[in-house]
């Protein structure tokens, strides 16, 4: 069974504000080793839109700088599901548009044989959490704090307990933490 792993970076103070992170050569290093090991990528309408609007033109015009240029590529080639009930289509190559989440068809997903699905999105991480779905938590932590923005785990209705797995640090400040929930 695949594990489905919510992975995204967020401020210290917990809001999901990709224009406050730090993409340096070793964070991306380290997402194009997560996006190695996925078999899937899921997406609401904000964050597909933001992905598609640069990689592929990457992907066209490599910018130079190894690991961008290679994390370009990675996503390009990797399925993706969008979850939308406004978009009518999607482009960017490899993508399946979904008007709702469904749990059975998630769990299904999870049951085919392959590497990992990864959820890269604020709502859909608060949906499949709701819907006890997730298997396990990546969380970038930068070292910046906004003061305000899109919080990452907003409108999460019930308590969620996770056990620490593991962390690593990035020399630019940044730790991913790895948790799993408790078994209830």
């Amino acid at each position: 069974m695949r594990k489905l792993i919510a992975a995204m970076n967020m401020t210290l103070d917990g809001f999901c504000d990709h224009t406050a992170m730090i993409a340096d050569d070793e964070t991306h290093e380290h997402y194009n080793e997560l996006l190695s090991n996925a078999g899937a990528l899921i997406y609401g309408r904000i964050t597909y839109q933001l992905m598609e609007s640069y990689w592929p033109s990457v992907v066209k015009n490599p910018t130079g700088n190894k690991p961008m240029d290679e994390f370009a590529v990675l996503i390009d080639n990797i399925s993706k599901i969008v979850f939308s009930r406004t978009l009518k289509n999607v482009a960017w190559k490899n993508t399946e548009l979904k008007k709702e989440v469904i749990k059975e068809e998630i769990l299904e997903l999870k049951q085919q044989a392959g590497k990992n699905i990864f959820v890269g999105s604020p709502g859909l991480i608060v949906a499949l959490t709701q819907l006890d779905l997730i298997d396990e938590y990546q969380l970038g932590v930068q070292p910046t704090i906004v003061g305000g923005g899109l919080p990452l785990f907003k409108n999460i209705r019930d308590r969620v307990d996770l056990k620490l797995l593991k962390t690593k640090t990035f020399g630019c400040g940044a730790i991913m933490l790895y948790y799993e929930p408790r078994k209830k």
